[in-house]
């Protein structure tokens, strides 16, 4: 190993193996991002790769992708080197933030652990398994199709390999419990929340894997954002040996700075302490995390109620963030800048397509003070086996172990567009949705329902529904959205709706002005048509404030294999953001005219440069009450903004033209080539 790795090993070896009583944080962990060797089942040859890592065709540098990326398993491994394991009563265990799909690993050639679900947290002990000098650890990531695991279908891109972070994390041997479905241990809720107080419960799942029983003290606390403890509980409990106990703490919060969404999304942070009883305290294991208080219901007549008063929740359907060259293995400074372009946007709310996302997101969108809609993988295609049943579960479970701290998480998804209308699709539903009420009782549970009303069997389970409905794209007409949620209203009058999913396609390098409609599935979709779409849906969904939530398929362009449509195949267009990010098609800006509170200005079609007409209509979205247009140095007037709107008719010069506008201190502008039509 290279005398970088020697240190680091070193340094490992002292993180995982000091007495605990001596550690200022009682848990060791450590990065496994670098040194690993890669190679492709069946392939020869290794290659030397860093995490986080994919295992398929990511896509060029130029944003094209490969309508057929492998799908197959993927071989890593490395040596990890540890001076001495000498130090007693401490447990190791490799932490993976995510692997595609099923996930086996060994140490020193035995078996640590495996994991059936791509996309959320999950973590093996594998103590007995390490030795003093060289461990040599090997993963097989498997991301071939799998009938036992959902997904099975779907309209994206099952990328595979070590695509996020993988740790090691030591504890001492009585400990929060590390094996909780890949959650954190300690799960924390507020209840009978009001200005005046609110009712805290913490829950520490504690582990004591030593062989005789150990009386210890869990002690936790909430500080506020100075850093302040407002609120404290503590108990001390007998722990039976090799057993999981979960111990109960309460406490009482008087006047606590709700959490208000985007107006004030204010954070307390949690914490947690596990101690030796008696004598002199001794720490075993500590845990904290950020978390906030507030009150969620959604009402039929009257939408989403944050701390008792409506509140609009409109935004965007993200996956995962995936870019040209990396596919989903990015870093989170990816993630901070999607999010940038989010606020930007000015988002409320995000609804997470179409599986569980990676911790940041959530972190995020807790500090944004953005409510979201988090799901399962259940899309398209159910398998009503026992064994996948159980792992619906299993995924279940892990998505709300691991993000029920988080104040942002609105509803728990319990599926997307279920073609199949069968007993198997019906039971699977009715499990999952038993599940979420025994798992976390203060979310509602929602089902994302395709194309059809609001009464059919996929969408009885849940307790809130959303459309996915895309009248003028795929059918119909833009003027049929809202009569449809109208009738889904008059058919399930006591169950909260909202629309899930709307959008269509938008290649920012097509232009055309007037554009005709486009087909869905041809190579032909103009950015003008988009934006027209937008213009007729935003208005219909703004008028019934009843809608819990409005979420635009989707934020940015996405790679999606099954695709050949739009400018790139291999691609969802519908994005109001290229998939490279360089471009923010015409639909963002309609948004942000209606959504944002700074100053904006936007010329819609300027990237048309090339026009063969001589009369045009230059048209703005702006969030300001009037607009001024210049045409060549030349003043054509101020226009009042009506609908975010504001448009001049124009005749351009031949050659160039140049179009300024400015509405308050925003300024856009566009250059126009005319040529007459030979």
């Amino acid at each position: 190993m290279a005398a970088r790795g020697q240190a680091w090993a070193w340094f490992l070896a002292a993180a995982l193996l000091a007495p605990c009583a001596a550690q200022a944080q009682p848990r060791g962990v450590i990065a496994l991002d670098a040194d690993w060797q890669f190679q492709k089942a069946g392939h020869p040859g290794w290659q030397a790769v860093t995490l986080p890592h994919s295992a398929g065709n990511a896509g060029n540098a130029d944003g094209s992708a490969s309508p057929q990326p492998y799908r197959g398993r993927a071989l890593y491994r490395r040596v990890l080197d540890l001076p001495a394991m000498a130090q007693p009563g401490r447990r190791h265990y490799l932490e993976f933030d995510g692997a595609m799909l099923v996930t086996q690993v060994s140490v020193n050639g035995r078996h640590a652990g495996r994991h059936a679900g791509g996309f959320a947290r999950f973590r093996f002990d594998v103590t007995p398994l390490l030795k003093a000098g060289r461990n040599d650890i090997e993963v097989s990531v498997d991301n071939a199709p799998d009938a036992d695991v959902p997904p099975l279908g779907g309209d994206y891109t099952m990328f595979g390999g070590l695509y996020r972070p993988v740790r090691m994390v030591s504890t001492a041997d009585v400990h929060f419990d590390m094996l909780d479905y890949g959650g954190p241990g300690v799960y924390f809720k507020a209840a009978g929340v009001s200005p005046e107080r609110a009712a805290l419960t913490w829950t520490a799942r504690v582990a004591n894997d030593r062989p005789g029983p150990v009386r210890a003290t869990v002690t936790t606390r909430l500080r506020d954002a100075e850093r302040r403890v407002v609120a404290t509980a503590r108990k001390t409990v007998t722990l039976p040996p090799r057993n999981v106990t979960a111990v109960a703490l309460d406490s009482v919060l008087a006047a606590p700075r709700l959490w208000q969404g985007v107006r004030d999304p204010y954070l307390y942070t949690s914490e947690a302490e596990l101690s030796i009883a008696g004598g002199k305290p001794t720490l075993l294991d500590r845990l904290s995390f950020q978390t906030g208080i507030r009150d969620i219901r959604l009402d039929p007549a009257r939408g989403l109620l944050l701390n008792g008063a409506p509140y609009a929740v409109h935004g965007v359907n993200v996956h995962q963030t995936s870019l040209p060259g990396k596919g989903p293995a990015v870093s989170g400074a990816d993630i901070d800048a999607d999010y940038r372009i989010l606020a930007d946007l000015g988002v409320t709310g995000l609804r997470y397509a179409h599986y569980q996302h990676p911790q940041r997101a959530y972190e995020l969108a807790d500090s944004h003070g953005w409510l979201v809609w988090t799901e399962v993988p259940l899309t398209a295609a159910v398998n009503g086996s026992a064994a996948f049943q159980t792992n619906s579960v299993q995924q279940l479970r892990e998505l709300i172990r691991q993000n029920s701290n988080h104040p942002s998480v609105m509803t728990w998804g319990l599926g997307n567009e279920i073609y199949k209308v069968d007993a198997a699709s019906a039971r699977v539903l009715a499990l999952l949705q038993r599940m979420a009420r025994e798992e976390d009782g203060s979310r509602p549970t929602a089902y994302a329902n395709c194309c059809a009303p609001a009464d059919g069997p996929q969408a009885s389970h849940t307790d809130a529904i959303g459309s996915n409905v895309y009248y003028g794209w795929y059918d119909g007409e833009f003027g049929e959205l809202g009569p449809f949620l109208d009738r889904n209203r008059a058919l399930r009058p006591g169950t909260p709706l909202s629309v899930s999913e709307y959008g269509a396609g938008g290649s920012a390098l097509q232009q055309e002005d007037p554009p005709r409609r486009p087909k869905p599935d041809a190579r032909w979709h103009p950015e003008q048509y988009q934006a027209l779409y937008h213009e007729a849906a935003w208005p219909q969904l703004a008028a019934r404030p009843w809608l819990w939530a409005n979420f635009i398929w989707v934020g940015f362009d996405f790679p999606s294999a099954g695709r050949n449509e739009g400018d790139s195949p291999g691609f969802n267009d519908k994005g109001l953001v290229s998939f490279d990010r360089r471009v923010k098609k015409d639909a963002y800006f309609w948004y942000q005219a209606n959504w944002s509170t700074p100053p904006m200005v936007h010329i819609a079609s300027g990237r048309h440069t090339q026009r063969h007409a001589a009369e045009v209509q230059v048209k703005v979205y702006s969030n300001q009450a009037s607009a001024s247009l210049r045409v060549n140095g030349v003043e054509l007037g101020a226009r009042p903004v009506t609908g975010r709107v504001a448009a001049w008719p124009v005749r351009l010069a031949e050659g160039v033209n140049r179009i300024e506008v400015t509405a308050g201190s925003a300024v856009d502008s566009a250059e126009w080539h005319y040529q007459p039509q030979k």
